[in-house]
């Protein structure tokens, strides 16, 4: 399927999935706890030439079906990402995650790291553990809160902390785990690598 055109579209939802880089990338919420002002959603409907724009989220029925449909076997990773925070729908991404461990993919998520804000009452890093997700891609995106808080402008108060404290506790749990930041906005790039990897994440710019 890769090298022709996907159609990753679910009748009156939008775009689910899409391909880039061998791995096959899912959609599944707009909604989001920051509010970067780097966000692509500003100033573009997709990414990879599809359009993704949600008019509502898709149920659990909806992705799995999709994702039945599909040859995975093309693709290095399944990754949760897209147009919004996938861990706002954590029961759907445990879910998916443990549809896609027993048809063999490897899988990533591509998160804010506010999950434990975002669900204070519930152990995620264990809960993601269990499912058998196997990587994080977290966006650290600054290296102060300070700055962070300027560039990213959280709805939830210590973002920042909880966002390191997720990435360590994915690390301590045995989660691949690397973060990220975003290379055009001024930030330190020397202290984020250092903050990565005093985590113990591998770091890359994105």
């Amino acid at each position: 399927m890769i090298g022709d055109k996907l159609n990753g579209d679910i009748a009156g939802v939008g775009t689910l999935c899409y391909e880039g880089h061998d791995n096959l990338y899912l959609n599944i919420t707009n909604r989001c706890s920051a509010n970067c002002v780097f966000c692509i959603r500003d100033i573009s409907d997709g990414i990879y030439g599809s359009n993704l724009r949600l008019t509502k989220e898709p149920s659990l029925d909806e992705i799995l079906d999709k994702l039945g449909s599909l040859d995975l076997e093309i693709y290095r990773e399944v990754v949760f990402t897209g147009f919004g925070e996938p861990t706002i729908r954590l029961d759907i991404v445990l879910e998916v995650t443990r549809w896609l461990k027993e048809h063999g993919m490897k899988v990533r998520i591509d998160t804010n790291g506010h999950a434990q804000l975002l669900h204070p009452e519930r152990d995620v890093i264990s809960e993601l553990k269990d499912a058998g997700l196997d990587e994080v891609s977290v966006s650290l995106n600054a290296e102060s809160k300070e700055r962070y808080d300027e560039l990213c402008q959280p709805d939830l108060e210590n973002a920042y902390e909880a966002m390191l404290e997720f990435t360590k506790e994915a690390v301590n749990a045995g989660i691949e785990s690397r973060m990220t930041v975003v290379g055009f906005n001024d930030v330190d790039i020397l202290k984020c690598e250092k903050i990565a990897h005093e985590i113990g994440a591998a770091f890359h710019v994105r």
